[in-house]
């Protein structure tokens, strides 16, 4: 199986928050093979900028490290249908540049968006054919 993350869901895991075992137990299982787990770059940048807000530059590159040494594969090149499908997220949806990004990496790769970003993106779920693996809501980005 695939997973693509959005940055609230690694914010869940990184922090120990509600539904961080759910994003824990997915890196196990990428660990051991089981399973693939991706990140769009552009997400990632919204971990690490939070970081520094939250924790300062010296920690949050520490956050950083750990990150890149786990189980997922970063996705740092856009590909001409990943650049539309994520403008037509965009065009189609009230969600971010961040989240649209993300989601068409998630239509790339087919894999399941993770998220807990249940107000901004439930109009997604219903209207595209993007699986989900939803996170308890806890986490404003």
């Amino acid at each position: 199986m695939t997973y693509v993350l959005d940055a609230c869901a690694l914010i869940s895991c990184l922090n120990d928050e509600p539904g961080g075992d759910i994003v824990d137990n997915l890196l196990i299982n990428a660990t051991d093979g089981k399973s693939s787990i991706y990140m769009n770059i552009v997400n990632l940048i919204e971990v690490h900028y939070a970081s520094i807000r939250s924790l300062g530059s010296d920690r949050a590159v520490l956050i950083l490290e750990e990150i890149l040494a786990a189980p997922i594969q970063v996705v740092s090149v856009f590909s001409n249908a990943l650049f539309q499908q994520a403008s037509r997220l965009k065009a189609s949806y009230k969600c971010s540049i961040a989240d649209a990004i993300g989601l068409a990496t998630a239509i790339e790769l087919s894999g399941h968006f993770v998220t807990s970003d249940h107000h901004e993106l439930e109009a997604v779920a219903d209207n595209e054919s993007i699986p989900f693996l939803w996170l308890p809501s806890h986490h404003k980005k």
